[in-house]
C-alpha cells in the first residue's frame, strides 16, 4: 500500500478540489516557512508527529527535509525517542480512565 509513487495522485486532488488544495498547499508552505522557529526545528517537530501518527510518507519526507536543514543522526534518534515517549505517555495517562468509579 505504501509507495512514494502514490503521492503522484496529489495532482489529481489538486485538479479535482482546486480551491481546497490551493489553500492546503499555501497553509503547508506558510507552516514550514522559518519564523520564530527555524526550518530544522520545524522539520524535527514534523518528524516527531509523523512518527507518532505512523505516517510513512511523512516520515520519509520530513526525515529528508530535516537532514537538508542540518539534522544529525543524534537529533533524529532523539526525535524518535521523544515521539515514543509521547505515544507511551498517552497510553499511560489514558489508562487512568479505566479506573473511573
Amino acid at each position: 500500500m505504501y509507495d512514494m509513487k502514490n503521492l503522484g495522485a496529489l495532482k489529481t486532488m489538486d485538479a479535482a478540489a482546486e480551491a481546497g488544495m490551493k489553500a492546503f498547499w499555501a497553509f503547508d508552505k506558510a507552516a514550514f516557512t522559518p519564523g520564530a522557529l527555524d526550518a530544522k526545528t520545524k522539520q524535527i517537530m514534523a518528524l516527531a508527529v509523523a512518527l507518532t501518527t505512523q505516517c510513512p510518507y511523512c516520515i520519509e519526507i520530513h526525515t529528508g527535509e530535516a537532514r537538508k536543514a542540518g539534522a544529525t543522526d543524534a537529533e533524529l534518534a532523539e526525535t524518535a525517542v521523544v515521539a515514543a515517549a509521547m505515544r507511551a505517555g498517552a497510553a499511560i495517562t489514558h489508562a487512568t480512565h479505566m479506573f473511573k468509579k
